[in-house]
């Protein structure tokens, strides 16, 4: 966990360096109703194998990952909820995202993978439900194959 944490972090680190903030997915987040959601999308190549492969995710290329957290307003306590979504490309092709939640002590995270042509930007639409309270999350991303 820690490992993944600190990898997050230095991603984080360098969207927030080439990236405007109001165009990036890393290093934001969202206030929706009750919560502040933290979101992320990056390439799978970012991630160390033996995380990749701790996580059970798939490194490559043109598969990207998402990382969302959903952090309640008052006290910053990682929230657990159903995330569903889909991601649409420019040409409208729409892609159905299937989120698994990783608990690792107080952190709640979940994630998502997506495959990408190069530059292709994807929009997102998460639903975040929690016992009947549901936010949507917006956000795009361009991804670059490496």
């Amino acid at each position: 966990m820690k490992q993944f944490i600190y990898f997050s972090l230095i991603v984080l680190s360098l969207f927030t360096t080439f990236a405007k903030a109001d165009e990036q997915a890393g290093a934001q987040y969202k206030v929706l109703g009750p919560w502040e959601v933290h979101y992320i999308a990056f390439p799978s190549t970012f991630i160390q194998p033996n995380i990749a492969k701790n996580y059970d995710l798939e490194r490559s290329p043109s598969k990207g990952v998402i990382n969302i957290s959903v952090l309640k307003n008052s006290d910053k306590t990682a929230q657990t909820a159903t995330l569903t979504g889909t991601a649409r490309n420019l040409l409208g092709n729409k892609k159905q995202l299937t989120f698994k939640e990783v608990v690792e002590g107080d952190a709640i995270y979940y994630l998502a993978q997506i495959d990408y042509s190069n530059e292709e930007i994807y929009r997102f639409d998460i639903e975040i439900n929690q016992n009947g309270k549901v936010q949507t999350l917006k956000f795009q991303q361009k991804f670059y194959v490496d």
